[in-house]
């Protein structure tokens, strides 16, 4: 009566954004510890660039699987599932890059020091 959920595309997303989500955390590491070591503002400018783009691409293509194949999981049909898990998913996506943007300029202008969450 009811097509068979995607279990193995909903472990699949999640494996792909997570192992996304850790080769994003490495680049962005290395090239923060970079820009620290010369304090170049070039270095910043380009951390928005392919070396970052990529791995955040597979983050958000990973969580679009997962959420369309979660929202298979309650009968959905496929097609739905992704018309309501991929604008989430790239509504979510450009919230969290704007927002890596400000705290790289933060970062940029202020030093480490600049994110001391401490004071709010």
């Amino acid at each position: 009566m009811y097509p068979q959920p995607p279990y193995v595309l909903f472990f699949a997303g999640f494996l792909a954004a997570v192992t996304s989500g850790f080769a994003f955390s490495t680049a962005l590491q290395q090239s923060v510890n970079e820009w620290n070591s010369k304090r170049s503002t070039r270095i910043l400018a380009t951390l928005r660039g392919p070396q970052l783009q990529i791995p955040f691409f597979g983050i958000c293509a990973g969580i679009c699987v997962f959420l369309a194949s979660g929202i298979q999981l309650f009968g959905f049909s496929a097609k739905a599932a992704y018309a309501m898990g991929a604008p989430m998913t790239l509504l979510c996506g450009l919230l969290i890059w704007s927002q890596l943007g400000k705290i790289l300029l933060l970062i940029e202008e202020g030093g480490s020091k600049a994110l001391d969450l401490d004071m709010f």
